[in-house]
């Protein structure tokens, strides 16, 4: 029997920083083993392949695999589709087997198969063609090198380990760009003591961010909330954000809310802004200590009951009387007539 086997792609975050006038060194996709890389330019080292072409053009780049170890490891090279996790939004690329539609189809490889031996480096030519009917804007993916062994993983699942690493390759394609994002489905739910004032009572916020435009984003969340009259209950900036919004992407996200009002009528807002690009979604929330809700409840309805049975009572109508029987009237004697005279 085939033991199934899990892909960890081990993409680093990549970046050039800048101090003063000084350029820190690039970093290189690492995960202690080898390293995957775009071959440096004679001006500088670079952290990443940021490519543009205009639809229909054909570009080629080289890829540096870097064996870290002392033994040979062999790799399967393929270009792959980038997308944002649902978990937090952090970027990520399909596997292997999964259907490709941008950078993942287009980028191919001079070698799908590579073996760089111990403490060495590889590389490998890559060439990009961009169709003809290519969309404008950005289509981010990676060069991966994907280990060929399988690591046996341990517990009962017993579930192999295949691990990759990916040099992120960032392609824009020419055209019109149109940054713009929704913040959609907000919703908020409470967490309250049972009794008032016995405990916090706290909230969970949760929206979505979605990319309608074709460019990346790196977005910022504001958030507020009022409360009845106006009153500002919250507002602050919110920091778990994805740094990388990509086309088209939708993450969901959350954001907790302590020391929530636990009596309180009001909304929450959220605004979304980027680089050309702002929008606003709202929710109402109606904040009541619930057990005093239903013991008030309770004790409507109990009164209730009582009025109205003590209403009946008064409004009850008497015992009818049975009628006593008729008397028989008497029959009267008839009068003498007075005896004639003579």
């Amino acid at each position: 029997m085939r033991k199934p086997y899990v892909l960890l792609l081990c993409l680093v975050s990549l970046f050039l920083g800048v101090l003063g006038v000084t350029a820190l060194p690039a970093r290189a996709a690492d995960n202690g083993s080898w390293s995957v890389y775009p071959v440096s330019s004679q001006v500088a080292a670079r952290p990443y392949f940021y490519l543009s072409a205009d639809p229909g053009q054909t570009i080629t780049d080289k890829v540096v695999v870097a064996n870290k170890t002392a033994k040979p490891l062999s790799f399967r090279l393929y270009a792959a589709d980038a997308y944002n996790t649902a978990r937090d939004g952090g970027f990520a690329v399909r596997t292997v087997k999964e259907r490709m539609r941008g950078v993942g189809a287009w980028a191919k490889p001079a070698k799908s198969k590579v073996t760089v031996p111990g403490h060495r480096t590889v590389t490998v030519p890559f060439t990009l063609h961009v169709p003809r009917g290519a969309e404008p804007g950005d289509h981010p993916g990676a060069i991966v090198a994907l280990d060929e062994r399988v690591d046996p993983g341990t517990g009962s699942l017993a579930l192999g380990v295949r691990r990759a690493v990916g040099a992120r390759l960032y392609l824009r394609v020419s055209g019109p760009t149109l940054p713009a994002i929704s913040v959609e489905n907000v919703h908020l739910s409470h967490h309250q003591p049972l009794v008032p004032g016995l405990g916090d009572s706290t909230a969970t916020i949760s929206y979505t961010l979605h990319n309608t435009g074709n460019v990346t984003l790196d977005p910022k969340v504001e958030l507020r909330a009022r409360g009845l009259f106006g009153r500002t209950l919250l507002a602050r900036e919110l920091t778990r954000i994805p740094s990388e919004l990509l086309p088209g992407q939708r993450v969901r996200l959350t954001e907790p809310w302590r020391g929530s009002p636990q009596f309180d009528w009001g909304d929450v807002t959220l605004t979304a802004r980027a680089t050309g690009t702002h929008e606003s979604a709202s929710a109402s929330f109606f904040a009541l200590p619930w057990l005093v809700v239903a013991l008030a409840f309770a004790a409507g309805v109990v009164g209730g009951a009582l009025l109205v049975r003590a209403r009946r009572g008064r409004a009850r109508p008497s015992v009818p009387v049975r009628p006593s029987r008729r008397a028989r009237p008497t029959p009267s004697r008839p009068r003498s007539s007075p005896s004639a005279r003579p």
